[in-house]
């Protein structure tokens, strides 16, 4: 029986994170003995960007902003949905189909040859999945939320597209072939987890390590707009893929101009949840619908995002800008207070969310809906904030003051302790906004004295 993870020892989570397990540790023989190393490894992660944030501070590097810490938690948050719903994802679904309907040969799951071969193949079938995200348009829709910030550290790991295990799964049904599903699912989770650490800049260049396995240093270059960063560096846990593939690509680290740019090409200047995650279709659809031909039209959808009519597959790398750091980043300068307001009010959705998936089995579907829209609409709203939109102001009001109603209506949901203050908070809050929403209404209007 599998161990809760709460209980597990704190070098344990973090010997899953870095992929140094013993493997008689990791072997089950039925799926559902398979712990979720991902639910269980919350506190590792929160430790580490604690840690590094101490790190930053004393190398004197910059720390991370607030309004992009909440965009990229909310996302990994958004990215959780649907588990709230489902109790396999597509992945592994589609996966045990396989297995039981057309597996060639069953490697022993007690096996250590097994679970060498399944890290190893996880690993090959992530850095296809990987290079396919950026090379296939419909692909890359998904997976530009991951590389949509700006800045590089530990809560960028956590930025997660919603929709991108829909496109995902189809890459390691070959294992299935020869892989129990307990084992794939060990390494699947051991896999995502090892990719936190190297979203970071307080470690630095490895040695020969830098060779071997995925780092901090590598990472970085795959995260990076900067011409000779693109389309580079794939793997998950190792980098031996990319080299032996020609993607990979060491970080320049001699000259300062040729540090490392991180962002999409086209920066999205935005903190919209639901725009970081769609945007891309938006534009393909609409890319798609106004260039002639079935053809170019399927092929917006199937090449490259640089791609245009006349072009290579996946485009011309001249066309994308040869820009060089430091380059400005997207930021509306937020007012202090608003900054520990936006923080004080994520922390019910991020309590909201393990909540949720440590009691889903107790919760009713229209729980469920109520915790999603909560957070969906908080996310949204605070973001709305930080990119000064017009009507920012009204949507808060208009979220405290729902929120406050719905708590005075139902203090029976939870007890008193929990109930109460936050009962409290969106009653503060609903009259900081009424008066935030008075003012700027009283407002004089600006007027263009260039006209």
């Amino acid at each position: 029986m599998k161990p809760p993870n709460g209980s597990l020892p704190f070098h344990v989570k973090l010997q899953r994170m870095f992929y140094i397990i013993p493997p008689s540790d990791s072997m089950f023989e039925h799926l559902d003995d398979v712990p979720n190393y991902v639910d269980g490894s919350s506190s590792a992660f929160q430790m580490l960007m604690v840690l590094e944030m101490v790190l930053l501070w004393i190398q004197c590097k910059s720390m991370p902003r607030v309004s992009d810490v909440i965009s990229s938690v909310g996302a990994g948050i958004a990215s959780r949905f649907t588990g709230l719903f489902v109790k396999r994802a597509v992945e592994i679904a589609t996966y045990c189909y396989v297995w039981d309907n057309y597996r060639l040969y069953e490697l022993p799951w007690d096996s250590v040859w097994t679970w060498v071969a399944a890290m190893f193949g996880v690993d090959l079938g992530y850095y296809w999945v990987h290079r396919f995200a950026h090379e296939i348009n419909f692909m890359w829709a998904a997976h530009q939320t991951h590389h949509s910030s700006e800045d590089y550290n530990l809560t960028t790991a956590l930025r997660q597209s919603v929709l991108q295990s829909y496109s995902s799964w189809m890459f390691y049904l070959p294992l299935a072939l020869f892989i129990p599903p307990p084992i794939y699912q060990v390494h699947i989770q051991f896999n995502l987890l090892y990719q936190f650490w190297i979203h970071t800049e307080v470690v630095g260049w490895l040695g020969p390590l830098e060779y071997i396995i995925n780092t901090p240093s590598a990472h970085r270059v795959h995260h990076g707009r900067n011409r000779y960063c693109i389309d580079k560096n794939y793997g998950g846990t190792f980098i031996i893929f990319d080299i032996l593939f020609g993607t990979y690509e060491a970080e320049k680290r001699d000259d300062i101009n040729d540090r490392v740019v991180y962002g999409l090409v086209h920066p999205l200047e935005s903190r919209d949840p639901i725009y970081t995650q769609l945007c891309h279709w938006q534009y393909i659809l609409t890319t798609a619908w106004n260039r002639p031909g079935l053809i170019n039209k399927a092929k917006t959808l199937l090449y490259g995002p640089g791609w245009e009519p006349g072009k290579p597959r996946l485009g011309e790398k001249t066309d994308i800008p040869d820009i060089h750091y430091p380059q400005p980043k997207y930021e509306t300068p937020a007012p202090l207070w608003y900054n520990v307001y936006s923080v004080v009010h994520f922390i019910p959705v991020f309590a909201i969310h393990q909540i949720a998936h440590e009691n889903l089995e107790l919760l009713s579907q229209t729980h469920v809906m109520l915790s999603i829209a909560f957070m969906l609409t908080t996310l949204t709203c605070l973001g709305a904030k930080f990119d000064k939109r017009w009507y920012a102001s009204v949507l808060e009001l208009a979220r405290c003051l729902t929120v406050a109603v719905y708590l005075s209506a139902n203090l029976e949901l939870a007890s008193p302790q929990l109930t109460l203050p936050l009962l409290l908070l969106f009653s503060a809050s609903t009259l900081l906004f009424s008066g935030i929403v008075f003012k700027e209404l009283c407002a004089p209007q600006q007027v263009d004295k260039s006209e």
